[in-house]
């Protein structure tokens, strides 16, 4: 079938039924309406303006016949979470009131949505995953509604109230079609909220369950005529609520309903009849938790607005928890260019659930997402993530070997190169989002990251967690994250947690990134190469890991060493994601070379660092380091040869102006006095624990020969750090310069 252009205008306001067909002169009022017709090698050529839906890719293309979503040249199109909010009445004060019918929301309401998961704290409060958005800048949650009466925040704060909204209002048990076979309550295959309980009887069951909560159970066989279906239900903490079948997803087609009353006595089981439309054969059956009063009730939203009136401008709304995310595994080969995408009300991605965010791949292989604007979601921005099951966010407070369960399970649903993976994402625009620019959990793996400006990430320090980054990755398999620019991330720059083999981490700049390293490298058995990167904040590099090399950076920060971590975690054979084995983080098996560290002495003496050390001291298993320059209170390890130690501190000053960022490093040209070699894989050898080589995830050899510029560096005698020439003056470092340009 030849390729197609499929057109889209806002402006037309027309998705097929009016004629629109996706022709220039007719084209579709929606991007959705374009990807329902869309196939492999079709461009979606999109026309400026905002689009207000969620993007939900129906299918993919092929590797030599992607689907394009592209934005029409020049022009800005904004594909956006959020809907238009008017009409609010004043309280008192800066306080305003927007009150909606819940019903508007459908199946997600943002505002009973409470932000949860494996590895997360609230800090104390709940927090929900919609937002209030004025002029395009969002505001606060404050705890309560009393707060926006006697507190402020200069970016304004809000609450809501819905009514009927309530938490453990049931627990369900056993599911028996009339007709068809027992379901048993283990058997779900996706879990959005609750957690997997066993009743005294032995009998597995869900609880935990809250308004606007649900489970799926796919391939539920109803038999040859099922008119009903007989439900083990329990009021949990005496809650009680309604309880929805509905076919395929949490939004679809109403089976039937029933209601299971309150009670002074939680947990007495019972079975509940539901009469649901005529069904027939193999059905995903769709249990949904809500409550008659939040079905008929409203949605109130309360905000400050110290600039006045707020229907004197523009004032949205959360109703859409993805921008650009498909529903479904395995929608591969799509690209997506030039848009702006902003505004999601997602929840948070820990890497044993599905990873939802603004944009993401869902469990798919060979995406390209470029050249977009990404922002303000309520966690994550972009998401090369795991997809989602039962055990979502169940993985008992965040213990190792849970995931490790998780990584087999991946491995039966199709995590390896020719299924999942192999995207790549380059020069876009990450902003705004409060757990992680971009996540990945096993599905970023043979991937490449490349050109991004993620800054401005966890900002706030609303609610914490394990999972909280610039970029995230679990599993990042021969992954290439090369030229980044990372920066004012409350908490790490980059953190590669668990199982990045044959990872690449080259020519990257971070700075400003809070109390926490530029770079966190947990659990890692390696190889992984860390090369001709800037990392300029307090702290340059966490290390909880081994075989780790270093070659040719620069590092202004604390460096520091775990020292003692008992947690095995998985290694793999080369390029591939099989478990080879398990091993735990015995520090050691590092190379460092020809690397700049000014990282001043004293991270191990800080209370705060009381398990881990300075230097490359500790470690335990041989640790190899040459042709390093440690300037100031930086010093060399007991493995360090050939070190040049510059008595005086070295201060690199990083200014933006208006065409870029620029940096001063006080380099000395002596420094090239001693002798270096060109890192290479035959320097490098191999890493310990999986007895690999380090090498390019092709098989050939790696040679650090090239600079953070890709200029050449010298074949004899390279210069210590990420530039192969002193520079004597402010470099343009980001974009970056070319290197005949410098």
């Amino acid at each position: 079938m030849e390729s197609r252009t499929l057109y889209v205008s806002a402006a037309s306001g027309a998705d097929g039924a009016d004629g629109a067909d996706g022709t220039a002169t007719r084209p579709f009022g929606s991007i959705s309406a374009a990807a329902a017709v869309a196939r492999p090698g079709d461009t979606v050529l999109v026309a400026g303006g905002v689009y207000r839906e969620r993007v939900d890719p129906p299918r993919g293309g092929t590797d030599d016949a992607p689907i394009t979503y592209a934005a029409a040249e020049r022009e800005r199109v904004v594909i956006t979470g959020s809907d238009v909010a008017s009409g609010w009445e004043h309280v008192s004060g800066q306080v305003w009131r927007y009150q909606v019918e819940s019903s508007r929301f459908g199946a997600f309401n943002p505002y009973i949505d409470v932000i949860r998961g494996d590895w997360f704290d609230p800090r104390g409060r709940v927090h929900h995953t919609g937002c209030v958005y004025r002029n395009g800048d969002w505001l606060i949650e404050a705890e309560s509604l009393e707060e926006l009466h006697t507190a402020s925040d200069p970016d304004g704060l809000w609450f809501a109230t819905v009514e009927g909204d309530a938490d453990g209002i049931i627990s369900l048990g056993e599911i028996r079609p009339d007709g068809g076979p027992v379901v048993s309550a283990d058997t779900l295959a996706f879990r959005y909220g609750g957690t997997l309980g066993t009743r005294p009887d032995g009998m597995s069951h869900s609880t935990g369950l809250k308004v606007g909560d649900w489970l799926r159970f796919d391939g539920v066989d109803a038999g040859s005529d099922c008119r009903f279906i007989d439900i083990d239900v329990a009021p949990d903490l005496g809650g009680g609520g309604r309880i929805e079948l509905r076919l395929d997803t949490p939004d679809g087609p109403l089976l039937g309903a029933g209601e299971v009353a309150a009670s002074d006595e939680p947990n007495v089981w019972r079975t509940l009849t539901v009469p649901i439309e005529p069904c027939s054969g193999a059905i995903t059956l769709v249990v949904r938790f809500t409550t008659s009063e939040y079905e008929a009730g409203t949605t109130t939203i309360y905000a400050q607005f110290p600039e006045g009136d707020p229907n004197d401008g523009t004032v949205e709304i959360n109703v859409r928890q993805t921008v650009f995310y498909p529903s479904r595994n395995h929608i591969d080969y799509i690209h997506v260019s030039g848009f702006t995408l902003r505004n999601a009300a997602t929840n948070w991605a820990p890497p044993s659930s599905e990873q939802k965010a603004v944009i993401g791949t869902n469990w798919s292989r060979g995406w390209v997402i470029e050249n977009n604007t990404i922002s303000h979601s309520k966690c994550s921005g972009l998401s090369l993530g795991k997809y989602g099951d039962g055990t979502d966010n169940t993985n008992d407070a965040g213990e190792a070997d849970p995931y490790t369960r998780c990584v087999r399970d991946a491995l039966e649903n199709g995590w390896n190169r020719t299924q999942v993976g192999s995207h790549i994402v380059r020069d876009n625009h990450i902003h705004h989002c409060e757990q992680t620019g971009i996540v990945g959990s096993l599905g970023c793996a043979f991937s490449r990251v490349t050109g991004n400006e993620i800054h401005d990430i966890d900002s706030r320090r609303l609610f914490s967690g394990a999972e909280q980054a610039g970029l995230k990755f679990h599993g990042a398999v021969d992954t290439v994250i090369a030229d980044n620019h990372v920066y004012r991330c409350a908490l790490h720059g980059i953190w590669l947690d668990w199982m990045c083999q044959g990872a690449q981490v080259t020519g990257n700049l971070l700075h400003d990134n809070g109390d926490s390293p530029d770079l966190f490298l947990e659990m890692q058995h390696g190889p992984l190469l860390i090369a001709n990167n800037i990392l300029l904040s307090r702290n340059a590099a966490f290390i909880n890991s081994k075989g780790t090399a270093f070659a040719h950076n620069l590092l202004s920060g604390h460096i520091a060493h775990f020292l003692a971590d008992a947690r095995v975690t998985p290694y793999h054979p080369a390029h591939d994601t099989a478990i080879a084995g398990l091993s735990d983080a015995t520090p050691g098996d590092h190379r460092f070379y020809n690397n700049i560290i000014l990282s001043p002495d004293g991270a191990a003496s800080d209370p705060q660092y009381a398990r881990w050390d300075g230097t490359l001291d500790g470690a335990v298993l041989p640790a190899f380091a040459a042709g390093n320059v440690f300037a100031g209170d930086a010093v060399p390890s007991r493995f360090d040869h050939d070190a040049v130690v510059h008595a005086a501190p070295i201060r690199p000053q990083l200014t933006e102006r208006s065409d870029g960022w620029f940096l001063s490093l006080d380099a000395d040209p002596a420094w090239s006095a001693t002798s270096r070699r060109v890192v290479t894989s035959g320097l490098l050898g191999s890493a310990a624990v999986p007895a690999l080589p380090y090498e390019n995830a092709d098989g050939t050899p790696i040679a650090v020969d090239t600079d953070y510029f890709a200029a050449v560096r010298d074949s004899e005698n390279p210069y210590p750090g990420p530039f192969e020439r002193p520079v004597p003056g402010p470099v343009r470092v980001w974009p970056k310069a070319p290197a005949e340009t410098r």
